[in-house]
């Protein structure tokens, strides 16, 4: 029988509060919905225009406008997650994923192939890295740092499997027959994973009333909240924008067009190195302590991009501890409700957390290269960049101060519910004494 911590979290051991079919199959299926249904699209998006006649900036507006879908829809998305679980989610969002892609594939007009994007972002809110990480969150209990930790190094293969094998079938198709090939191997994997290792039991989330602020403000309007969502906004920003400039910014300074292609490759293989790591920095930091340390550090690796223009060993080592702190990013920004709210409402607070951080990613790669155009060159864009991730700090710090402080888990705990809620909602069993430690709760 599945046991229930005080946040809601599962923490029995066996199938029903475990499922051990689900880490291995959310593996296999963010690496292939992340590599179809994201990166397919930057190895093909030449192929599209020289065939069709579409200007890249259009088709590029349509993807983007996939990414702001996501964003909005990864909201009710959450609601539903956090009531019923998983399976009909991502099952739902597997087919709406197929379809998409088939309607790219076969898209006779601009239109239509931006209609598919729309659909491809309801797919991506309901079986991208959110979902996964609600249903993780709330079946690993005090694992789940652990169980992320795995399906993010998993996906973070979906480029090195995907990009490779979607510009084979290229060289030998053409883009539509591309991308339906694909759609049937989304469809091969993906559809039924889903709705066959995702059937355990949805453990129950804690009483509602733990999730507010004194007087009764939901966490989501609390200050805290909403200056941790400004700080990933703006270091979202900051960060896709580095991503998307970076070549460019070193072929501006002489670096040769492979090269610098390398050095992005290479920082995402940072990105795996980077996770393999988080667990034990958040066992020995605290949150507060990790998000703003991680926050400047990402900073940092821009600002030294803006002023070092080589050798290329350097270019390369820099590019892997940047590529090391995004790694850990997404992982900080996966547990970042669970370190500070619990697991209750976990999909629906996370989606509301990620919604404004995703809409600045999908804008990022067009306001970061018009930004480089106002500002004559991509070192002043590098720099503005910096200067956006040193505010992003700022604001992270704002939010523990604004929480007045409270008390810190050395292993990511709720540092910010002392103040956050009132001591008198917390969820006890009879004759156990407040604030005194509680035991499991058998449902």
């Amino acid at each position: 029988m599945a046991h229930l911590d005080a946040r809601g979290a599962a923490t029995g051991t066996g199938d029903r509060s475990r499922p051990r079919a689900a880490l291995p199959a959310l593996c296999a299926t963010q690496i292939t919905s992340w590599g179809i249904v994201y990166y397919a699209f930057p190895v093909l998006n030449g192929r599209i225009a020289a065939d069709t006649g579409w200007s890249t900036t259009s088709t590029t507006a349509a993807f983007s406008g996939a990414l702001l879908v996501s964003a909005l829809t990864g909201i009710p998305v959450g609601r539903i997650l956090d009531r019923h679980g998983p399976r009909a989610v991502m099952t739902t969002g597997s087919v709406l994923g197929v379809a998409a892609v088939l309607l790219l594939a076969y898209a006779p007009n601009l239109f239509a192939f931006s209609v598919a994007w729309l659909l491809a972002g309801m797919a991506m809110a309901a079986t991208f890295y959110q979902p996964a990480f609600a249903a993780l969150t709330r079946w690993w209990g005090p694992d789940r740092v652990r169980a992320l930790m795995i399906v993010t190094l998993a996906g973070g293969l979906a480029s090195t499997v995907f990009a490779p094998l979607t510009a084979t079938f290229a060289e030998h198709l053409n883009w539509r027959t591309t991308y339906a090939v694909l759609a049937a191997i989304l469809a091969v994997i993906t559809i039924p994973t889903h709705a066959l290792a995702l059937r355990a039991p949805w453990p129950p989330a804690p009483p509602r009333p733990i999730y507010r602020a004194p007087g009764s403000q939901p966490v989501t309007r609390s200050r805290p909240f909403l200056m941790l969502a400004g700080a990933l906004t703006l270091n979202g920003f900051a960060m896709y924008a580095v991503v998307i400039t970076l070549v460019p910014l070193l072929v501006a300074r002489g670096t040769d067009p492979t090269a610098a292609a390398w050095v992005l490759g290479l920082g995402g293989a940072g990105q795996t190195l980077g996770r393999t790591l988080y667990a034990g920095l958040a066992k020995h930091t605290r949150v507060t302590t990790r998000t703003v340390s991680l926050i400047v550090a990402g900073g940092a690796t821009t600002a030294a991009f803006a002023s070092v223009s080589g050798p290329l060993p350097l270019l390369v080592l820099l590019a892997v501890v940047a590529g090391m702190v995004r790694g850990n990013l997404t992982l900080l920004q996966a547990t970042a409700v669970t370190d500070r709210w619990g697991t209750g409402d976990y999909a629906r607070l996370s989606a509301v957390l990620a919604a404004p951080a995703t809409i600045a990613s999908a804008g990022a790669p067009f306001a970061g290269t018009a930004l480089a155009a106002f500002l004559s060159g991509y070192p002043a864009l590098f720099v503005v960049l910096a200067s956006l991730s040193v505010v992003a700090g700022l604001l992270a710090l704002g939010g523990r101060l604004a929480s007045g402080g409270g008390e810190e888990d050395r292993t990511g705990g709720r540092e910010d519910l002392p103040t956050e809620l009132s001591r008198s909602e917390e969820p006890r069993v009879p004759g156990q004494q407040l604030g005194s430690p509680q035991p499991p709760v058998t449902p």
